[in-house]
């Protein structure tokens, strides 16, 4: 059964960074399209951006010019770098694997002074 577990959520201040981790176990995930939405307090859940099987990258306007996706393929992991952190940024991130509509539990991404 394919999972994605997201990781590496937590509290920073504004203008901090974080790195969230997607490990996609029972896929070779370099293989498969991936993305990161999020949702905040009551909010509908947004996309945050897109790694393709090509390894293009799509990121939304929100967070374009602070976030960066990548791949470690040995580690069979995707990455969110957030940079320049705002508190508008506050929500649960999660890893979506579209081909086979799938998603993560979800991590808590806090900003705030």
């Amino acid at each position: 059964q394919v999972q994605p577990v997201e990781s590496g959520g937590g509290w920073v201040q504004p203008g901090g960074s974080l790195r969230l981790s997607c490990a996609a176990s029972g896929i070779e995930s370099r293989f498969y399209t991936m993305s990161w939405y999020r949702q905040a307090p009551g909010a509908q859940r947004e996309l945050v951006g897109t790694i393709t099987s090509g390894d293009k990258t799509y990121y939304t306007d929100p967070v374009k010019g602070r976030c960066t996706i990548s791949r470690d393929n040995a580690q069979n992991t995707v990455y969110l770098q957030m940079d320049s952190l705002k508190p508008e940024d506050t929500a649960v991130y999660y890893c979506f694997i579209p081909r086979l509509n799938t998603w993560g539990q979800g991590t808590q991404v806090t900003v705030s002074s």
